[in-house]
């Protein structure tokens, strides 16, 4: 996944967190408005008892809202939310509440499990739950039972539920789609504005946002970095005599010989054209020179064939280290101006030259 997507993944995440977190927050202070206001009808009904279950209930639930206050765990927020309304469901169940119209409030629970978990947890603990009901329906004698409901009642109750779950289920399932389909879009078009279409390689907008990281990083940590500005030398030959397929396939195989020869810390991108650009991460400058060295040699000996056609084709680089310029323009500056005496020098040669490449070699080997 590209560093960029991720860091926008990685936002985007926390913004749903944050605005799940105020959602349950929301959810948990009308929950306890309920409980409170339901056990003052249960209380002056005369059902004492129900009414202090039901404000028993509120302190789990205010509980919940301290510890995420203290420690912003939304994973535990939600499993101490989903565990008190399971107990309160499987009271309500088990009691009838008023009127035997407790399961009634069961209603509620699926939407609100699918979203408080995922399909598969949501849908093991809601068949948990229809087990817990079959119990009480089934078995009205158990110490716990307190209620004993009609069948008529447990068809549609069941039935009822049933076709809700279904729905909540369908429904969870096609937004989880949706969303994971509208996150490989943004990562689609999100490669797409970072890579050059032709070649593969990343574009200049990507190599100039990789090239600010890594001399930020420079800035603070002091890992010093070089980069090679590419020509591929006479290429307006090659799209005259051949056509400009054979050199949009000049520029694919040269592409592809680049990337097999950097390392994967390094990044190759089109500047623009014919025109190529290393980043070459933690390389000094006579590192930077026997990479472009070797490159300028592989390129020469490469055959580039388009149509059993064989391609000639060279390469002159300007080659410049972070030490020499004190910014990102300023080591593109040096660079260009390195590539122009390279292309003045003759081309397929590059500048600046120490001593000589082999010695380069040998130095940056030693």
């Amino acid at each position: 996944m590209n560093k960029d997507f991720s860091s926008g993944y990685k936002a985007t995440r926390e913004r749903e967190n944050a605005q799940v977190s105020q959602i349950l927050t929301w959810l948990s202070l009308a929950a306890m408005a309920f409980l409170v206001g339901i056990g003052f009808k249960a209380w002056f009904s005369g059902h004492t008892s129900h009414a202090f279950f039901l404000w028993a209930f509120t302190l789990p639930v205010l509980i919940n809202m301290g510890l995420f206050a203290w420690k912003q765990d939304l994973s535990l927020q939600k499993t101490g939310l989903l565990v008190t309304i399971s107990l309160l469901f499987t009271y309500l169940i088990a009691s009838g509440g008023e009127s035997n119209t407790g399961p009634l409030w069961l209603y509620v629970f699926p939407p609100l499990l699918f979203f408080l978990t995922n399909l598969k947890t949501g849908t093991m603990i809601l068949l948990l739950v229809y087990l817990v009901a079959i119990v009480v329906f089934q078995f009205p004698g158990l110490p716990f039972v307190l209620a004993d409901y009609n069948r008529d009642f447990k068809i549609r109750f069941f039935a009822t539920l049933s076709l809700e779950s279904v729905f909540c289920f369908i429904l969870e399932a096609n937004r989880l789609k949706a969303r994971n389909q509208l996150l490989d879009l943004a990562r689609t078009h999100e490669h797409a504005a970072r890579t050059d279409e032709l070649t593969g390689l990343a574009n200049r907008r990507d190599i100039l946002s990789r090239l600010s990281e890594e001399f930020s990083r420079y800035k603070r940590l002091g890992h010093h970095f070089s980069i090679v500005l590419i020509d591929l030398d006479l290429f307006k030959n090659i799209n005259d005599v051949h056509g400009h397929d054979a050199g949009d396939a000049a520029l694919k195989q040269f592409a592809r010989l680049t990337q097999r020869l950097i390392r994967n810390t390094d990044v190759a991108a089109r500047w623009g054209g014919e025109e190529f650009l290393l980043m070459l991460p933690d390389t000094s400058l006579i590192s930077a020179l026997t990479l472009a060295e070797r490159l300028r040699t592989e390129v020469a000996a490469a055959n580039f064939t388009f149509n059993n056609q064989r391609l000639s084709l060279t390469i002159s680089a300007g080659v410049c280290s972070v030490a020499q310029a004190s910014s990102i323009d300023g080591m593109l500056r040096q660079a260009d101006m390195q590539l122009y005496c390279a292309k003045e020098s003759g081309r397929n040669r590059i500048v600046p030259r120490v001593r000589n490449n082999q010695q380069a070699f040998a130095d940056a080997t030693a």
